[in-house]
């Protein structure tokens, strides 16, 4: 029987990361969720019950100013997030992990991966929204969305996913431009599985070509899921996240 700890993980300026972990053997998992979820997902309670069934060290946690966690929403950054992604790597996990990221929890994964290359032993994205903060200047937001972003630092957009509209912020989408990685080689050698659904509406599918096409391994699989939107949460799809995680570990 695997054991499973829930708890808060202080960082350095005093905020409570709220996380849910098993303790199990390596490699273990991490999931980085995504813009505005939280860590009582589908994706990751699947991958809970996987490593428990397989006696897997896992973790799962919140941002700081997502569910559980304390700290400021509108006041954090990719930058930010980054840093709560290491501090749970550093303090909840030994050996080897793969990283599992969904969304910006994609984009989050990459960043980590690179801070802390001789502990990763895979990464796995699921709709990975890599440098959605250009994605969204460039392409998305209006021009009124613009002005009000000018006027007040903050814009909200209506989305499919949420009852409430996301929350975008002039800090974030400034942080974000000193974080992209798109525009240049990334420099990771571990095997890379990108998971796509084929009718997201939220981040196109291919943005997993072009991030393959970026990176330095020449291990990465795509894997197009005809029928699967941005959340990849029906069960054809966690079937095929789960067995994506399992080839990976055995490889």
């Amino acid at each position: 029987m695997t054991k499973t700890i829930e708890g808060h993980l202080t960082t350095p300026d005093g905020v409570q990361l709220a996380y849910v972990q098993t303790l199990g053997q390596s490699p273990g998992i991490v999931f980085l969720g995504g813009y505005m979820s939280d860590m009582t997902g589908v994706k990751a309670q699947a991958l809970e019950t996987f490593c428990q069934e397989n006696n897997l060290s896992f973790v799962r946690f919140d941002y700081r100013g997502h569910g559980a966690s304390t700290g400021s929403f509108e006041m954090s950054t990719i930058s930010t997030w980054t840093s709560d992604t290491l501090a749970v790597i550093d303090t909840l996990t030994e050996g080897p992990q793969i990283l599992v990221g969904s969304s910006m929890g994609g984009w989050l994964m990459l960043l980590a991966a690179i801070a802390r290359k001789p502990l990763i032993l895979g990464l796995v994205g699921i709709a990975a929204a890599t440098d959605f903060t250009r994605r969204l200047l460039d392409n998305e937001l209006t021009a009124s969305q613009l002005t009000e972003l000018r006027r007040t630092g903050v814009t909200h957009i209506h989305s499919p996913y949420s009852e409430t509209p996301y929350v975008f912020t002039q800090s974030l989408l400034e942080d974000g431009q000193t974080q992209l990685l798109l525009d240049k080689p990334i420099d990771l050698q571990c095997p890379v599985r990108l998971l796509h659904g084929m009718t997201d509406t939220s981040v196109p599918w291919e943005n997993s070509l072009e991030l393959a096409n970026r990176l330095s391994t020449s291990d990465v699989e795509i894997i197009l899921i005809k029928d699967g939107d941005h959340r990849l949460s029906d069960p054809v799809s966690i079937d095929r996240l789960l067995l994506t995680v399992r080839t990976l570990i055995s490889s």
